[in-house]
C-alpha cells in the first residue's frame, strides 16, 4: 500500500473518532464537568450564606448575653432595694413593737401604783378608824362614817 492512501485511511479514522468522540462522549463529558461546576458553586455559596448566618447569630447570642446581664443587673438592683426596704419595714415595725410595749408598760405601772395608792389609802383609813376606835373608847360604825371615810381617803 501507498503511504498515501494509508495517511488518507488514517486521516479519515482519525476525524471519524473525532466526530463521534465530539457527538457522542463530549456532551456528557461537558454535562458531568458543568454539574460538577455548579455543585462546587452552590457549595461556596452555601459556605459563604453559612459564615454570613454564623456572623449574624454570633452577634444576636452577643446581643442576648449583654440583655441578659443588663437584665441580671437590674434583678440584682430590684432585689437590693427591696431587701432594703424589708430591712427598713422591719426596723420601723421593732421600733413601733417597742413604743407600743413602752406605752403599755407605762399604762400598766400606772394602775398598779394607782391601786397602791389606793390600796395604802384604805389601809390608812382602816388604821385611821382602829386608831379612832382605841382613842374613843368605843365602836365607830363604818356604815354611817362611810362618807367620812371616804373624804379621808380622798385627802391621803
Amino acid at each position: 500500500m501507498n503511504l498515501g492512501v494509508t495517511m488518507f485511511i488514517q486521516i479519515i479514522a482519525f476525524l471519524g473518532v473525532c466526530w463521534f468522540t465530539m457527538k457522542y462522549i463530549w456532551p456528557v463529558i461537558l454535562g458531568a464537568m458543568e454539574e460538577r461546576e455548579k455543585k462546587i458553586a452552590d457549595g461556596l455559596a452555601a459556605g459563604n450564606r453559612a459564615e454570613k448566618e454564623l456572623e449574624e447569630a454570633k452577634g444576636k447570642a452577643d446581643k442576648m448575653i449583654g440583655e441578659a446581664k443588663e437584665q441580671a443587673s437590674q434583678v440584682k438592683e430590684q432585689a437590693s432595694q427591696m431587701a432594703s426596704k424589708i430591712k427598713d419595714q422591719a426596723k420601723s415595725e421593732a421600733l413601733a413593737e417597742k413604743e407600743r410595749q413602752l406605752t403599755a408598760a407605762k399604762v400598766e405601772i400606772e394602775q398598779e401604783a394607782s391601786r397602791a395608792k389606793e390600796d395604802l389609802r384604805k389601809q390608812v383609813a382602816g388604821l385611821a378608824v382602829v386608831g379612832a376606835e382605841q382613842l374613843l373608847s368605843k365602836e365607830i360604825d363604818a356604815d354611817k362614817h362611810a362618807d367620812l371615810l371616804n373624804d379621808l381617803i380622798k385627802e391621803i
